[in-house]
């Protein structure tokens, strides 16, 4: 008997097609994909904003108390009460920046898991939170470390910068103020530039397991043909959430001033008034960190799939997606990660005649045109057809000469002079027609004889011959009288 194969249903479709992704589909992707799992990425973000928020406010506010609570020891005005003062305040601003810095690596944390999770719903795979984190966690302490690399950086070439203008002030305070102009004008894409280059660094690590130093030089590399689409897709995203925050905190401001005037109408610091101005700015930074979460997950997202269109596009990272769906859905046993098979591989670029579209070093036969040409076949692989010796030679044409001269043609004479036409005279008169003879059958019966003319005497003229127009009934008269009728 024959096997038939089974039938297969089609693979699931994942956020993305698998194949490069144009600028369109990076920026629609990356809303889109909150969708697929919104309990997993905004659910997490939300926790890890709303628990940062809580740790830097309580941070800030614990610094506060314990060395703002020291004036109260010392009187006013005296020399250790302005220096307590000063040293509260600069506790208290150390506090929140190491404060926010820690803030700042636990949303790492949010963008490692977001770009896990991408990474499978790309092949239609979506997996819970225990999962996700199993796969973040070997990385975890890379990714803050990364973060406090980049976040230390600037804050050093800021500070060698500020002093720097600062000591050219103190020389002359027209070219300190020229030069700061010059520097903010030039940090601006300076730091745009700096930013998409590093953009891939946070994806390169938790997708190939890098350490930080491979992991910039990646994403320098991947980012060299596509930085304006991806500058593109980073500076949408930002405009449009600064255009939702403002959205959403102007009417929060005039809800806190309404608040505000209908409890405390004389403007008494009274506790109905205090809170309800407390009610107000909670409810406004609730809806903050919601839309920061919402943030995070968006452009975590974007990153995501910026490094996937990079991929796809410089290492056929494509084709091994698609091997890979099908494999599992054929159910094939212990397939490998394909986001780590082919890590650096290098391929011709699309459409390059003699390479096959997603691998370089695997040329086509010589003379078979590429998939979807029009071009003829050419010349088949040697050794795979019997060779043929050349054609047999002829000889050259032979050479004919110049054709024969040929000489004037004869000059004719002038055309003969014909006479004038015989002039002919007038016809001849002929005499007056015979007269017809008598049909034998107005002779017969009639007494006369069989050679008797017209011009008889006792001749019958001949009949009439009927009208063409006249019509007798059948068994009418002749002359159209009914026979019958009386």
């Amino acid at each position: 008997m024959t096997a038939y194969p089974a039938w297969t249903p089609a693979s699931r479709p994942g956020i993305i097609p698998l194949h490069p992704l144009s600028f369109g589909t990076i920026l629609g992707r990356s809303f889109a994909a909150l969708r697929q799992n919104p309990r997993v990425l905004l659910g997490f973000a939300l926790v890890v904003q709303t628990l940062a928020y809580v740790v830097v406010l309580g941070g800030v506010l614990a610094v506060t108390w314990a060395t703002f609570s020291r004036l109260d020891t010392v009187p006013e005005g005296t020399e250790e009460y302005d220096t307590i003062l000063a040293g509260s305040i600069a506790l208290t601003a150390i506090a929140g920046i190491v404060l926010s810095l820690a803030a700042g690596a636990l949303s790492v944390i949010v963008q490692g898991i977001v770009v896990v999770e991408v990474t499978h719903a790309a092949v239609a795979e979506k997996l819970s939170l225990g999962a996700l984190w199993r796969q973040v966690k070997p990385i975890a302490w890379r990714l803050i470390g990364y973060s406090l690399l980049v976040i230390l950086a600037v804050a050093a070439l800021v500070t060698v910068v500020v002093l720097a203008i600062v000591g050219i002030a103190m020389a002359a305070l027209p070219a300190a103020i020229g030069l700061t102009i010059l520097v903010i004008l030039a940090a601006i894409p300076l730091t745009w530039w700096l930013m998409i280059k590093l953009l891939l660094v946070p994806a390169v690590i938790i997708i190939e397991h890098a350490t930080i130093l491979q992991a910039v030089s990646r994403s320098w590399t991947l980012t060299r043909r596509r930085f304006w689409p991806a500058l593109g897709v980073i500076i949408v995203i930002s405009v449009i959430f600064a255009a939702v925050a403002q959205v959403v905190s102007l009417p929060m401001s005039f809800l806190s001033m309404g608040l505000t005037t209908i409890i405390a109408p004389t403007g008494d610091p009274e506790p109905t008034a205090i809170i309800g101005f407390i009610a107000a700015a909670l409810l406004t930074q609730v809806l903050t960190l919601l839309l920061q979460s919402v943030a995070v997950v968006v452009q975590s997202t974007a990153t995501a799939l910026i490094y996937i269109d990079c991929r796809m596009r410089r290492e056929g990272l494509d084709l091994d997606l698609l091997a890979y769906v099908e494999r599992r859905d054929a159910g094939a046993p212990g397939l490998a990660d394909p986001y780590r098979e082919h890590i650096g591989r290098a391929i011709a670029p699309r459409g390059v005649p003699g390479t096959f579209p997603g691998y370089a070093g695997y040329p086509y036969p010589p003379g078979y045109p590429l998939p979807g040409s029009t071009a003829a076949y050419g010349t088949p692989p040697a050794g795979t057809q019997p060779g043929y010796g050349p054609h047999p030679g002829y000889g050259a044409p032979p050479v004919y000469g110049a054709p024969p001269a040929y000489g004037a043609p004869p000059a004719y004479g002038a055309p003969p002079a014909y006479g004038a036409p015989p002039a002919y005279g007038p016809p001849p008169a002929y005499g007056a027609a015979p007269t017809p003879p008598v049909h034998r059958a107005q002779t017969e019966g009639s007494g006369l004889p069989a050679d008797a003319t017209a011009d008889s005497p006792d001749a019958v003229p001949p009949a009439e011959p009927p009208s063409s127009t006249a019509w007798t009934a059948p068994g009418a008269a002749p002359g159209g009288t009914d026979r019958d009728a009386p």
